[in-house]
């Protein structure tokens, strides 16, 4: 019989309140608008010596981190086909159509996604885990990751992949 082990975190300060919008497969787009995320994530892999996959005490400031750098921010999806973004030192404008969306610069995060949806936020959200956790713990073997983003009660996007 095989055996199989991981971890999973989802804690309270795993959040991040930013601002979106999301584009629809139309071409249409929502108005802007906030959430207040709360990010989860599990890992499958083998166990160390210690009969540890990861330790929660290292492996909790790696997600805490990638949530404060999103926090209080306006996410914007830069790999949009839709969305003309320019960014300056100053602002970042968005043109949509006929539309401008002038911001402050250090107010907007530009994504290198194609829209700002839970489950894409997931997926960059386990990518930047991916890097962070093979520097951090150079010698573990995790073989999935599955990151959920909660954008309020009950609905909650997920991404699940290979390591």
């Amino acid at each position: 019989m095989s055996r199989g082990f991981g971890i999973e975190v989802s804690k309270d300060y795993f959040n991040f309140a930013s601002a979106h919008f999301l584009l629809f497969a139309d071409g249409k787009r929502e108005p802007l608008h906030g959430h207040n995320y709360q990010v989860s994530v599990a890992l499958e892999g083998e166990l160390d010596r210690a009969g540890v996959l990861l330790d929660f005490i290292t492996f909790k400031p790696l997600v805490k981190r990638i949530c404060d750098a999103l926090d209080h921010r306006t996410l914007l999806q830069g790999e949009s086909s839709i969305l003309k973004i320019r960014q300056t030192s100053k602002d970042v404008t968005v043109l949509y159509k006929e539309q401008r969306l002038i911001l402050p610069r250090q107010d907007v995060l530009v994504l290198p996604i194609a829209n700002t949806s839970t489950e894409l936020l997931a997926e960059y959200i386990a990518g930047q885990l991916r890097r962070k956790i093979a520097k951090q713990f150079p010698g573990a073997t995790v073989h999935l990751i599955e990151v959920g983003v909660e954008e309020s009660r009950g609905q909650r996007g997920f991404y699940r992949g290979s390591f």
